[in-house]
């Protein structure tokens, strides 16, 4: 299982990007995925999942209306659209998955057991 996080940079508020996360080693049909992220100094949150066995996705209330995931079977890719971005949404960015869980939601409250590098996302003027 390899996952391969890209799409960081520095943007000012109110900015977008577009995170994502080329899978291999499996297919991404069946497990949930999803993006999480840390900042210095603060635990390590979920944004964003998803299950890819029926589309349903889970957002913690911080990112609701402003993040979306979502995946492009043919490039066994997912994605994570990232709008109205604000300084406290800097943090390393990273993609992970768990090959055993397909529901979003646990996977978001779970423990991932395979994750991508992280990218960097920096927001600033």
């Amino acid at each position: 299982v390899q996952l391969q996080a890209s799409g960081g940079g520095l943007v000012q508020p109110g900015g977008s990007l577009r995170l994502s996360c080329a899978a291999s080693g499996f297919t991404l049909n069946r497990p949930a995925i999803g993006w999480f992220r840390q900042a210095p100094g603060k635990e390590r949150e979920a944004v964003s999942c998803l299950s890819t066995n029926n589309d349903i996705t889970y957002y913690p209330d911080f990112v609701k209306g402003r993040f979306t995931i979502s995946r492009d079977k043919t490039k066994n890719t997912v994605y994570l659209q990232m709008d109205n971005l604000r300084p406290e949404d800097t943090a390393v960015y990273y993609c992970a998955t768990h090959l055993g869980q397909s529901s979003s939601y646990a996977l978001c409250h779970g423990s991932p057991t395979d994750w991508g590098q992280g990218t960097q996302v920096t927001v600033s003027s």
